[in-house]
């Protein structure tokens, strides 16, 4: 297959074209993206997308689903298991949610940026494992101090989850199937289902009496939220065994080409080709072709593309450049900052509105009508239903013409945020339901997409780094609303209006995204 043009027009005028006559335009301007790796990318997705959508990217979708599973999972966990763990140890303030908050942000910025170091399998294969085991400890935790602590470490893992699988799928994937980067989000909500599920017997079940006065509650009349964390800790360690031993992630082949290796990365996709059924007419001297071409139409020498300083080994290398680069042009300053800023508006947003509750309700007068656990947790299970409608909701308005991702975006931003001004006039406990369940399924639409759009706009060689930009914004932030926590004492629905008013301003700034996937592929 030959592209329609010579290398020379402007990247947004160019096409790629399958052999089913399925035609992308490229997604980045001319001059935004480093024009060896992109003229060699776009070779990389001719032939991903000569391959197609078979059993390798299906797999995949399944194990890099483990990821959003996790990433449900685990920072639910300090709110699921705060009353019962209260009562045991008796403290104030919502240390649980800092601690894990703590962990996830160092995860973020770590996995993040590191797998476009050294690259996405070691990453991948590793997160996993981590949350597993520190999960599993977790449950034997004699003291607030160790669980806290436990949970910060179990954080480090599960932070780097999404910023890698998202770019580990979005690798493999064609560009008609880009789309199925929203419909994952699905992971999440049966993760959500799944811990809630577990969670309503064992804390309603194994957990003293929530009247019982300060100081009785005892370690063995109140193992629920240990057997939860000890489930919850075995069922990662099970996922990472899925993943680790029975699929085989193969190397990026976009992370391979940015760092030099050409070879390898045709040998990735044969392999893949071969796996799916199908072939791969790439070749390695195609691909030098492509490089040498692009330096003569730039002038950039073959040596000015290898001075870069190696971390950790001679395969992997490390410069600032994976930063600078997702500045490259005005335009796509402009997309990264903005994508900061959505991630960073919505993690403090929806993090003040699930801290404040509590005095919403009291401030307001609510009734719950039963203090029980059951309850409680039947209501959690009841929110987390309507988040697997929502996903494959989000999955098609995406690929609706008019709409895509920015508008779904914009539009379930801005419903989340209304159901959240909603939710002040709840006066017992079925209305509050009611209004929160208008919230679990728009808000796990505007996650869905959200999660999507990010690394879908980044070049893949900058990939991880921009996924771990983004997760950094939301987990700092996400950080500062506990301790807003720990100072603040308002018993007034102010802080809601605060986030209803934050997410729905992050919806209009969906709009002012500069990049719309939508039928063009990613580099």
């Amino acid at each position: 297959m030959q592209s329609k043009k010579s290398p020379s027009p402007s990247l947004h005028e160019k096409k790629e074209v399958d052999d089913d006559q399925t035609t992308l335009v490229n997604l980045f301007e001319d001059g935004s993206v480093d024009p060896v790796y992109e003229a060699k990318a776009l070779l990389l997705n001719r032939a991903v997308q000569e391959i197609g959508m078979g059993r390798y990217q299906w797999y995949l979708f399944i194990v890099a689903g483990f990821g959003w599973f996790a990433d449900s999972v685990w920072p639910l966990l300090s709110g699921l298991i705060l009353a019962p763990v209260v009562a045991e140890f008796q403290f104030q303030g919502p240390f649980l949610s800092l601690a894990i908050n703590v962990g996830l942000f160092v995860g973020a910025v770590f996995w993040g940026l590191g797998c476009d170091i050294w690259g996405r399998r070691w990453s991948f294969n590793v997160t996993l494992l981590i949350a597993g085991i520190f999960g599993l400890a977790s449950g034997g935790s004699p003291d607030l101090l160790t669980l806290a602590s436990l949970l910060a470490v179990l954080g480090i893992g599960v932070g780097g989850n999404l910023p890698v699988d998202s770019a580990v799928f979005l690798d493999f994937v064609p560009g008609p199937s880009q789309y199925l980067l929203t419909v994952l989000s699905i992971w999440w909500s049966i993760g959500q289902l799944f811990v809630n599920l577990i969670a309503w017997p064992l804390i309603a079940n194994f957990s003293c009496d929530p009247n019982a006065p300060a100081g009785t509650c005892t370690r063995k009349d109140n193992m629920g939220w240990r057997y939860l964390l000890f489930t919850l800790g075995g069922v990662t360690l099970l996922l990472w065994g899925l993943r680790f031993f029975l699929f085989h992630l193969e190397e990026s082949p976009r992370f391979l080409v940015g760092i030099g290796k050409d070879e390898e990365a045709v040998a990735v996709l044969q392999r893949i080709a071969t796996y799916n059924g199908r072939t791969c007419s790439l070749t390695v001297e195609q691909l030098v072709k492509a490089g040498e071409q692009a330096r003569q139409t730039t002038g950039i020498t073959e040596e000015e593309t290898k001075t870069k300083k190696h971390f950790f080994s001679k395969s992997s290398a490390y410069s600032i450049e994976h930063i600078k680069a997702l500045f490259r042009t005005p335009k796509l300053a402009w997309s990264t900052t903005l994508l900061i800023a959505l991630w960073a508006i919505i993690g403090l947003a929806s993090t003040l509105y699930n801290n404040f509750l509590p005095y919403l309700l009291a401030s307001r007068g609510a009734k719950f009508g039963s203090s029980s656990y059951y309850i409680a947790y039947r209501n959690q299970v009841i929110l987390s239903v309507l988040g697997v409608p929502g996903a494959f909701l989000a999955g098609w308005a995406v690929e609706q013409p008019y709409i895509g991702r920015k508008g779904t975006l914009a539009i379930s931003a801005g419903l989340t945020g209304v159901f959240l001004f909603a939710s002040t006039t709840a006066r017992n406990s079925n209305a509050l339901l009611g209004w929160n369940c208008g919230y679990a399924f728009v808000s796990n639409i505007m996650y869905g997409v959200l999660y999507a759009i990010s690394p879908e706009v980044f070049p893949a060689k900058d990939r991880g780094t921009g996924n771990g930009l983004t997760a950094t914004a939301t987990r700092v932030f996400g950080i500062l609303a506990p301790v807003i926590a720990l100072y603040a004492n308002l018993q007034t629905a102010v802080p809601v209006y605060v986030s209803g008013g934050l997410i729905i301003g992050s919806g209009l700034l969906a709009l002012l995204l500069p990049y719309e996937p939508q039928g063009k592929a990613s580099l």
